[in-house]
């Protein structure tokens, strides 16, 4: 027998039980790092294998749009692909639409807050895999080190290739509610901003612009995908499926930290793979 259709109250509550008991915060090599517990040579880890999953989010964002027909949500959900790839200098001309766009939010003061629906939010920066790239030299980290993946663990790739594949192979709704791990991001970006400010002074202040922009922006994203979430996963079968989806978000989150606890935490080193050279040429410890 099928089960019925849960009320919106229902629905939102069985979605935040997810987070409650699995979402990444409540790992133990991010409960460390919040502590204050991670060396450089582990936050460095940490940042380098993040960044892959930074770079792919535009990539997967770009799956949902090719997916979805509805032009509504298109128009709604466009904005996250320049959320991180930025707007390059040409589409910020001074007679362009992205450009006034861009002027209209420095003279609101509202830079921050969401357009209309289906207007790009371009407000002239250079987006956030930009933004990971200035943390990850902040930490000491080239930014070539990065782009060329040196320091990505396997297990890392297989779960962020898993969610990108998730996203293009699954029904579009349902790759929408996967992305609702947005839900619990603020509170976890208030508290990474603050432990990193206090625990890890080393690294120069201006690269934690990341973490800065995204407590206003994964607010904004969480309220946007739930309503969509609400609207669209309208069977029980849809429902059902999109708490699963957000399950499945939540085991990849957990899955790259569990490769990158592996290998760095307490400088541990992998006994099947050692990270491929030492972040900026710096000296680490033997593996083990």
């Amino acid at each position: 027998m099928t089960a019925g259709l849960w009320d919106r109250e229902t629905f939102v509550e069985k979605l935040r039980a997810i987070g409650v008991r699995g979402y990444h915060d409540k790992h133990p090599f991010h409960v460390a790092m919040n502590e204050g517990q991670l060396s450089p040579e582990a936050l460095r880890g940490w940042v380098a294998n993040r960044f892959y999953y930074q770079r792919n989010i535009p990539i997967k964002d770009a799956a949902i749009l090719a997916n979805c027909p509805v032009r509504e949500v298109r128009r709604a959900w466009i904005h996250r692909i320049l959320d991180h790839d930025g707007v390059s200098s040409g589409a910020l001309e001074s007679d362009s639409p992205a450009a006034a766009l861009a002027e209209a939010d420095v003279l609101s003061g509202e830079s921050g807050a969401p357009h209309a629906l289906g207007t790009a939010h371009a407000t002239g920066n250079d987006g956030g895999i930009e933004a990971w790239l200035r943390l990850g030299e902040a930490c000491g980290i080239r930014r070539d080190e990065l782009l060329d993946n040196r320091h990505l663990l396997p297990g890392v790739r297989f779960a962020v290739d898993a969610y990108v594949n998730f996203a293009r192979s699954q029904p579009w709704p349902i790759a929408i509610a996967s992305s609702l791990t947005e839900l619990f991001a603020p509170d976890l970006m208030t508290a990474r901003l603050a432990a990193f400010e206090k625990f890890y002074r080393w690294i120069d202040p201006s690269g934690l612009d990341y973490f800065r922009r995204r407590v206003t922006q994964a607010r904004r994203d969480s309220d946007e995908a739930l309503a969509i979430s609400l609207e669209y996963c309208n069977t029980p079968e849809l429902q059902r499926e999109a708490v699963r989806a957000l399950e499945f978000k939540c085991d990849v989150l957990w899955s790259m930290l569990d490769a990158i606890h592996h290998v760095y935490f307490n400088e541990a080193r992998s006994p099947v793979r050692p990270p491929a050279g030492n972040f900026g040429g710096r000296e680490t410890a033997a593996s083990c």
